[in-house]
């Protein structure tokens, strides 16, 4: 725990899942690290908000936008539905946040225009707050003593 306490303002911490992982469905270390119970409390935590990049590795050569691959999709879905807080700690610079909210949401369009390099997507605006709300709720709500911030705090910074 002692280089989660000592972090400079400007670090990330970088959390990289293999293809193997992913098509495995298997996140246990990532987990067995962030644990609730191995986390600082109070200021030293709330140091971490948006403090992580969560990647994966083994997708450069595939055509699709990650949130297209099907065993993404499972991956985030199921690793949201063990560790809700990642969505507190991961840090909202990066385009890999938005995969990994789209690869969550139950229903998206995309949009592919020749000789563009990415997708258009489309989602359900209410299904994305809905999202996000649980995700506040579940990684403050639940850990009130932990975060040391009520959940209106909390909501309050989000939307700022």
């Amino acid at each position: 725990m002692t280089a989660l306490c000592a972090m400079s303002e400007t670090e990330l911490i970088v959390y990289q899942f293999s293809r193997m992982k992913i098509e495995q469905v298997d996140f246990a270390h990532c987990l067995s690290l962030y644990t609730p119970k191995n986390l600082p409390a109070g200021p030293r935590l709330k140091a971490m908000l948006g403090r992580m990049l969560f990647c994966i590795e083994g997708y450069d050569t595939d055509p699709r936008e990650i949130y297209l691959s099907p065993e993404v999709r499972r991956f985030y879905a199921a690793f949201h539905q063990a560790w809700p807080y990642w969505l507190y700690f991961a840090n909202l610079d990066t385009d890999g946040l938005n995969g990994m909210v789209i690869c969550c949401l139950n229903s998206f369009t995309t949009l592919k225009v020749d000789g563009e390099d990415h997708c258009g997507v489309e989602y359900d605006p209410l299904e994305l707050v809905r999202f996000i709300d649980n995700a506040v709720i579940c990684s403050v709500g639940r850990n009130r003593e932990r975060f040391g911030r009520t959940l209106d705090v909390v909501r309050r910074q989000s939307c700022d």
